[in-house]
């Protein structure tokens, strides 16, 4: 969960502010075992490993390559708020899905793996709709560094590959068949610790240049704007989807998606930017 710019500094129990996305609830109980290598079954493109083969980073596509944009969304759950979920708290928004579907917007959609066991039947949705694509956002949502806005954190390297070998594992017993080779950091937080340990696991870590300002925003109207003075050519705007923590999403959705389209932009998911930037390089 990222809270808008104008809040970056501000003090944020990030870890309690869940969103998720899906069509249903359906809770489900999987605890999963530890996985192998991320995926990659239907071979998407990924980039290059950077310098000493750590995991590469990717932010943005081509500025000059077209108009095109990829709206992501995390799908936040953390390991312990299985009974908040119980209590009735909602980490599913079925309107915003629902809206994506109806106005034909692609979409990428970084899920943890707790939330794909809370919710498999919505997780089993996205991943099976070819205008979707389901990416990895760890199991648990804990930092992969420390001071990651409030976020409890995970130290080792071996923690951190099991995060997201547990994730691919949730997925694909959530009934996603082809979960994407992309890793997404919880907060957004890695260093160089972080890029080494999940070095060899296939993966590529998909960063933003959008910050969309959705968590816990109230005005719509506010975060449509910071998203629209916000994008370019071959943009990555980062997105949350849950009623309880990211209340207004679905309605900056109705509103950005036809003006950036009246501005001449066409929706990719971000495997498509990924694709165009692996073509250049």
């Amino acid at each position: 969960m990222i809270r808008s710019v104008r809040h970056l500094t501000a003090v944020c129990a990030l870890g309690a502010a869940l969103a998720a996305c899906g069509t249903a609830t359906a809770p489900g109980t999987g605890h999963p075992a530890p996985a192998g290598p991320a995926p990659s079954a239907a071979h998407p493109a990924t980039l290059a490993p950077g310098p000493g083969g750590l995991t590469p980073v990717f932010e943005n596509g081509p500025r000059t390559r077209g108009k095109t944009v990829a709206l992501t969304f995390d799908a936040d759950m953390t390991a312990d708020q299985g009974p908040r979920a119980a209590a009735g708290e909602h980490f599913d928004n079925p309107a915003l899905i629902a809206t994506l579907r109806a106005l034909k917007v692609p979409a990428t959609v970084f899920m943890t793996g707790r939330w794909a066991e809370q919710y498999p039947a919505e997780a089993r949705s996205l991943g099976h709709d070819p205008r979707f694509e389901v990416a990895n956002h760890s199991y648990s949502h804990y930092a992969f560094t420390g001071d990651c806005y409030g976020l409890p954190t995970v130290s080792s390297a071996d923690r951190m590959r099991s995060e997201v070998e547990r994730t691919y594992t949730a997925l694909r017993k959530a009934g996603v068949p082809h979960p994407m080779p992309y890793f997404r950091f919880p907060g957004g937080c890695y260093d160089q610790k972080a890029l080494r340990a999940l070095s060899g696991l296939g993966v590529t870590a998909v960063q933003w240049d959008v910050v969309s300002g959705d968590a816990f925003a109230t005005d719509a109207d506010a975060v449509v704007r910071q998203v629209l003075d916000g994008v370019k050519p071959g943009s990555v705007v980062v997105m949350h989807c849950t009623r309880s923590a990211a209340p207004t999403t679905e309605r900056v959705v109705r509103a950005v998606v036809p003006e950036l389209r009246e501005r001449g932009y066409r929706f990719v998911k971000v495997s498509e930017l990924i694709g165009a930037t692996a073509a250049r390089r």
